[in-house]
């Protein structure tokens, strides 16, 4: 509460209000204002609340491995001031190099449901807590009534028919709490905590909504590949067969063989037309995460026959690990961050329903004016000052329950949180567990697409030729179309795990 957000005139009373009344509603109104701010006096102390933080910090570092490098794993003094990745980190522009993909999300950043629920949700958390915070303080109300009435003359000790009149005005503050115990001002913090945890889990949102945008628009480009990897090896089964054929008509090749060929033809058109629906698959996942439909300029480039597997620039920059992983993954990570304020406002309900055991005290107080004639009203004073202090004695222990229940609540989130840090050094450990060997499996998978090139090129001299059988090249360019669809499936792989990496270190 902050008096000022009231101002009123210093030294000077409402016209006709006696000094010495006016005196004493003000001294009422400090006194209130006084206990007020003593609120700290309630059952949740500062020093409950130091050991609530000492215990999250010791929950956060139960959860490192012992195998992580050595770090603090102190949390942060709150979620509202914890690092976090700015708006740029978070719409992935320290991650994506490809200026499609940019322009991609950030399509989906404007357009995305599940984006808009989280924004929503996040104003209404905002709503709330305003809500609360404006009811720790006094509501101030002015009042203004006529009050009219007819007595007839049979009635009237006058002996006559008399109308009598009353006008009022005033200003009053009506059972405002004085929250001696604390208990208002656990309810507001509640309501902080949970506008923050709804913050966090908006970015939590943004930042998952980053990375599936990316990994979907990796994995439309990788299925282009092989589509136009299996057109590549259709148009070159084709050829063969056309070979063959005339080689059977020239009695160098049995019906055997040509029926051989014509059996991979059909195998690998059946492969593109598989391809074909898949790639269509991934655009509608692709443009059902983005939220609308995408123009082709956008899209994923469609490689050219011949370079399926040639290694494109990569879409994803490598993200950079930061010092002290632990500890940067528990002040980074939003869902981290979310648990870590559910958890402070579950301590806060528990404050709040302790509180609840004590006395509560609330004061009604009001000045102003009353007269029987209008021109009068300004001329009399009137006030009136109604403290009372409730006492709950006898509720057959539903307040007790409910404190209870708050404690047990607020375990619960403890647990909840304990796990939610130690999935977060799971999702990191197997992150990097995949990036420590991608860069020789890609070199070892480009050498052996390269081996196997050479092969189905000397294969496919020796077979026109006539040295060697078609089953000798039909081995060779299905082991060259195994290693490229490796190569494909290897690269995606390189890239979706630096998408990771920047998920699950917080938009690092």
């Amino acid at each position: 509460m902050r008096p000022d957000h009231y101002p009123t005139r210093p030294g000077r009373a409402p016209s006709g209000l006696p000094a010495r009344r006016a005196a004493s509603l003000a001294a009422a109104l400090a006194v209130g204002l006084t206990l007020s701010a003593c609120g700290t006096l309630g059952p949740d102390s500062a020093q409950q609340r130091a050991d609530a933080r000492a215990q999250l910090q010791a929950q956060a570092a139960s959860a490192v491995p012992a195998d992580w490098p050595a770090a603090s794993a102190t949390l942060p003094a709150s979620p509202a001031s914890a690092p976090t990745a700015d708006a740029a980190a978070l719409e992935g522009q320290a991650l994506v190099q490809d200026a499609r993909l940019r322009q991609v999300i950030a399509l989906a950043l404007q357009a995305n449901r599940d984006l808009r629920v989280a924004v929503f949700t996040l104003e209404q958390a905002r709503a709330t807590y305003r809500i609360q915070e404006a009811a720790s303080g006094p509501t101030l109300n002015a009042n203004a009534g006529l009050s009219a009435s007819r007595t007839p003359a049979e009635a009237s000790s006058a002996g006559r028919d008399t109308v009598s009149r009353a006008y009022s005005a005033g200003l009053g503050i009506s059972a405002w709490e004085i929250d001696l115990f604390n208990r208002v001002g656990s309810l507001r913090d509640s309501a902080l905590q949970a506008y923050l945890a709804a913050e966090a889990t908006q970015r939590s949102t943004r930042l998952a909504l980053v990375a599936d945008v990316a990994t979907a628009w990796l994995t439309l480009g990788a299925d282009q590949q092989l589509l136009a990897l299996y057109r590549q090896t259709l148009a070159s089964q084709q050829q063969t067969l056309g070979l063959t054929e005339k080689r059977q008509a020239l009695g160098a090749a049995s019906g055997l063989t040509v029926a051989q060929t014509r059996a991979t033809v059909e195998s690998a058109r059946a492969s593109v037309a598989t391809y074909e629906s898949q790639v269509q698959r991934d655009r509608t996942a692709l443009e059902l995460l983005v939220g609308q439909r995408l123009p082709e300029a956008l899209l994923p480039p469609t490689p050219d026959s011949g370079t399926a597997t040639q290694a494109a620039v990569p879409a994803a920059a490598l993200v950079a690990l930061p010092e002290g992983l632990p500890s940067e993954v528990l002040r980074r990570r939003p869902d981290v961050q979310a648990a870590e304020a559910v958890v402070q406002g579950a301590q806060a309900d528990l404050a709040a329903a302790r509180a609840a055991l004590y006395p509560r005290i609330t004061l009604t107080a009001s000045a102003g004016t009353a007269s029987r004639s209008l021109e009068d009203l300004f001329q009399g004073g009137a006030w009136s000052f109604a403290p009372s202090v409730t006492l709950p004695l006898l509720d057959g222990g539903a307040a007790r329950t409910t404190a209870q229940k708050a404690e047990i609540t607020r375990d619960l989130r403890l647990a909840s949180y304990d796990k939610t840090v130690q999935t977060a050094f799971k999702e990191v450990a197997d992150a990097l567990s995949v990036r420590a060997s991608l860069q020789q499996r890609l070199s070892a998978q480009q050498a052996l697409v390269e081996a196997n090139t050479q092969a189905v090129r000397l294969s496919q001299a020796r077979w026109q030729a006539g040295a060697d059988g078609y089953l000798t090249l039909l081995d060779a360019q299905r082991s060259l179309l195994a290693a490229q669809q490796g190569l494909i499936s290897l690269q995606l792989t390189e890239q979706a795990n630096r998408v990771t990496l920047f998920k699950v270190l917080g938009g690092t």
